[in-house]
């Protein structure tokens, strides 16, 4: 009989704490701040950046984006499932609890790169006999982005147009930051490819929640544009050529003589001058490069009152700017080095 009951003593005491070892990996798994934030990332994981957003303490005011050091008007455009790129290989590497925040760090991957993020919750009251919980710390980001030469780019393939999510509307510079709110985990490639600007991109790791990270990217010119600026050039300096003057009115040649003309001259363009474009901040710019235009003309000297024919080339630089116009026009203004 003494056998008997100790048996039995035994084995209850092995159910207890096998149902307490039970409890707490149910709780671990499934109820825990660890669990709470394998859910959010498993929203991100399966591309619902909607349901990701509901999370308990994700969504985040404007003062508290402020005291953050992120501006207020950050736009919400890339809070969306077309911008996240993949997320796997979700892990728990720790969880730590200091008084009511416990902190929670995994690693995953996200399109190929490894990265490893610290989440800190607290609980959120119960329900029923389970506990609820919310992040401390919004695990939102921002990403401070210029982008030189366009205002239309791509977010892991989600097009983007400046004027559409900046705060200034049509009136955003180009050359302004503009402040975009991210999910994190995630990696964000900026690209451009539109017919004026191309870029072989960027991206950015937001590993670390409400942090501003300043990214800036230049553009070069495409082909097609550096194309129709050659021909607009050589359209302008064509129309220089039809001013049958000696010095033709805001062109960049001209020729100047003491003497006095029997005939108006004419003008042609003898070398049409080879256009490249290279950024100039915001915007793009013509470099000096050489050109020449040639002149026919019959000059009568005040001194004896002969002719003379001159026909003489006349190597000249061209330079000029081009501004890109909220349309998406571009105006380009042609001049001469040194020309105000």
């Amino acid at each position: 009989m003494w056998f008997d009951l100790t048996a039995l003593a035994v084995i209850g005491v092995l159910l207890i704490a096998a149902l307490g070892a039970g409890t707490s990996m149910l709780y671990k798994e499934f109820y825990g701040p660890s669990a709470f934030v394998g859910r959010y990332l498993d929203l991100l994981a399966t591309g619902r950046a909607a349901d990701a957003l509901r999370v308990p303490g994700v969504s985040i005011d404007h003062s508290a984006l402020e005291e953050s050091g992120i501006s207020a008007t950050a736009s919400e455009a890339l809070l969306r499932k077309a911008a996240l790129a993949p997320l796997a290989d979700v892990e728990i590497v720790a969880e730590k609890t200091e008084g009511d925040v416990t902190s929670v760090t995994v690693s995953y991957v996200v399109a190929s790169h490894p990265g490893t993020s610290t989440f800190h919750v607290k609980q959120d009251g119960w329900a029923g006999v389970t506990p609820n919980w919310r992040f401390t710390q919004s695990p939102l980001a921002a990403v401070s982005l210029t982008v030189l030469g366009a205002d239309q780019f791509a977010v892991n393939g989600f097009e983007v147009d400046r004027r559409q999510v900046s705060s200034a509307g049509t009136e955003a510079v180009a050359a302004d930051p503009l402040p975009l709110l991210v999910f994190t985990p995630g990696l964000y490639s900026v690209t451009v490819d539109t017919a004026i600007a191309k870029s072989p991109g960027i991206s950015i790791l937001a590993d670390s929640p409400l942090t501003q990270t300043p990214v800036e990217l230049q553009t070069v010119p495409t082909e097609e544009f550096v194309d129709v600026v050659q021909t607009r050039v050589e359209e302008f300096l064509t129309e220089c050529t039809t001013q049958q003057v000696l010095q033709p009115t805001a062109c960049p040649f001209g020729l100047k003589v003491d003497n006095r003309l029997v005939e108006p001259p004419v003008w042609s363009i003898a070398a049409q001058p080879v256009v490249s474009v290279e950024p100039d901040g915001a915007q793009w710019m013509i470099p000096p490069t050489n050109a020449v235009a040639h002149i026919e003309a019959d000059i009568r000297s005040l001194f004896d009152g002969s002719i003379e024919h001159v026909s003489e080339d006349i190597p000249f630089r061209v330079n000029g700017t081009i501004t890109i116009l909220p349309d998406g026009s571009a105006s380009i203004r042609v001049g001469s080095p040194g020309e105000s």
